[in-house]
């Protein structure tokens, strides 16, 4: 635990379990770690301002975690209130639709007995739920750095610095992070976590797995008309805007209050470098089927997150000396179910489990073997595995043969627990499907109405971020001239497409080369560029504590 020259020792804390990531799968560890031993020292660190407020999701709640968690919280007052009570799927052309039979549907995609929910406002609830079995939750402080020792095992976590200047130096504000040290640290950061990045590459934990694999989720919440609310409706779609070689799909939830999700998917490994997520999603809501639910209603918020897709085949191994990976930094989403908070909560738990094993028979800081071995074999396991093939030939096949095919794969996995494909590979990562635009002709999207469809900047505005602007640039570029070379040159600046925040511009001056614009202030924190840059030339790392988007209902 190195400390940097000029800069004042840390203060340390100890605990018995650090978990970073108050999402559905670092809060079910901490509750679990409690049920079992209420004596457990544990703390819940969460980069956003409040729990909840970076928390983005569909959400259609598959309960059988919180079952298991929690049985009684049927009987509470919870921010789970709306059953699905319709489940419906489509496929869209450019001027229609069809409906997909639910009788041709696996039974593993339907809905019936689960919830739409705000999945930011069931963290909330389960963060009293975690406080007040004496579990320490630390909102506002963004985990930047991992404490090692010698061996590389993990010994803890540094927050970030507070106050750093833009040139890298302390101001007049500045607070040095604190040094939060556990028997074993839980990472349960999300999708593409900074920490969950290191900790893969350093040890290795991917080897033998496939590439992991990623989309794009956007969602707007909606107040419509009464007339037209269905509350507990739950809709899919795949198809149009999107072309059949560009995986992806939608979803409208109905909650309550009048209020809908309206929610859009890409998959990232798109080869079309022109192709902009956001405005498909724009596009996407002037759909016959669409517009008219959407007339006269109110867009109330924004948000956007990436989503794993990669699944079974992409799983890192999970234990390391000293923590374990957890939820979405390890990558449980369901893709055709488009589900994964169960998963997440129960590696939470099943994590929590082998930790309080072992610290009860007074081990430390060596790896939690039991949670590695056990995961593959439990309900997590036992929903990935029969879906395994999907994502695979959805990109090998398009979304017309793809999806056929994979719908043919799970029901035979769900008949006969077999596959005709065995388990298919993924291939390249996500970035290195991008072509170069060369190969492509630019995509015309209409200009936004300000009514239906919207541009990026009035989004990000419903979506409460903020960056305090003196600070270093978290969106870090390890080469601009490989940028201007390739990504520009190339690629035509796709960044300015995938974007869903209006992060990076290419400013063009007459005379002058193109520079890259970066205006982080905007970041909504979804990853995407972590993931999609045709160089993996930029890094996403944590701001300062408690920054970045302040997601109400989302």
């Amino acid at each position: 635990m190195s400390q940097t020259t000029n800069l004042p020792e840390r203060e340390a804390m100890e605990f018995d379990v650090v978990i970073v990531g108050a999402g559905p799968a670092g809060l079910a560890a901490a509750i679990r770690l409690k049920q079992l031993d209420p004596e457990l020292s544990v703390v819940v660190l969460e980069k956003a301002a409040e729990v909840g407020a970076h928390v983005l999701s569909g959400c259609v709640l598959d309960p059988s975690a919180l079952d298991w968690l929690l049985p009684e919280w049927r009987t509470e007052e919870t921010p789970i209130q709306t059953p699905v009570t319709d489940d419906r799927f489509y496929l869209y052309g450019a001027g229609g639709s069809v409906r997909l039979p639910n009788a041709l549907m696996p039974k593993l995609m339907g809905n019936h007995g689960n919830f739409v929910v705000s999945l930011g406002l069931v963290c909330k609830w389960l963060a009293e739920k975690a406080e007040a079995l004496g579990v320490e939750i630390y909102p506002g402080f963004a985990a930047s750095e991992l404490l090692t020792d010698a061996s590389g095992t993990l010994l803890g976590v540094a927050t970030g610095d507070m106050g750093v200047q833009r040139d890298g130096t302390p101001g007049p504000m500045y607070q040095r992070g604190m040094a939060l040290l556990g028997k074993y640290v839980l990472i349960g950061e999300g999708v593409r976590g900074s920490l969950a990045k290191r900790l893969i590459a350093g040890h290795g934990l991917d080897a033998g797995r496939e590439p992991p694999k990623f989309g794009i989720g956007i969602k707007e919440l909606w107040e419509i008309d009464p007339a037209r609310h269905q509350p507990g409706r739950v809709q899919h779609s795949f198809g149009w805007p999107l072309d059949l070689a560009t995986g992806g799909g939608s979803f409208l939830y109905h909650l309550e209050n009048n209020q809908v999700y309206v929610g859009f998917v890409v998959h990232l490994n798109y080869r079309n470098p022109y192709l902009s997520p956001f405005e498909e999603f724009q596009r996407f809501k002037t759909h016959p089927d669409v517009a008219p639910l959407l007339a006269g209603g109110k867009r109330i918020a924004y948000g956007a997150r990436a989503i794993t897709e990669g699944g079974w085949q992409s799983v890192p191994k999970l234990a390391f000396p000293g923590g374990a990976l957890i939820g979405c930094s390890a990558g449980f989403v369901n893709v055709p179910r488009i589900k994964g908070v169960h998963n997440a909560m129960e590696s939470g738990m099943q994590a929590a489990e082998a930790a309080a094993a072992a610290i009860a028979a007074g081990r430390s800081h060596d790896t939690l073997e039991a949670y590695e071995a056990g995961w593959r074999s439990s309900s997590i396991g036992r929903d990935l595995y029969p879906v395994r093939n999907v994502k695979p030939l959805w990109s090998r096949w398009g979304t017309g043969l793809g999806v056929l095919l994979g719908g043919i794969d799970m029901w035979t996995n769900s008949l006969f627990g077999v596959s005709l494909f065995g388990t298919l590979g993924h291939g390249k990562p996500d970035h290195a499907a991008t072509e170069p635009a060369a190969r492509h002709q630019p995509i015309p999207y209409d200009k936004p109405d300000g009514v239906l469809t919207f541009d990026r900047l009035s989004s990000v505005f419903l979506s409460n971020t903020n960056h305090e602007e003196d600070q270093p640039v978290h969106l870090v570029v390890k080469d601009m001239a490989l940028q201007k070379r390739s990504e520009h040159d190339v690629y035509a600046g796709p960044s300015q497409r995938y974007c869903p925040a209006a992060v990076y511009e290419w400013v063009e001056e007459a005379g002058a080369e193109p520079r890259f614009v970066i205006n982080a202030q905007n970041c909504v924190h979804c990853k995407t560029c972590d993931i999609k840059d045709p160089n993996q030339n930029i890094e996403w790392v944590p701001p300062q504590g408690g920054e970045g988007p302040v997601y109400q209902v989302m």
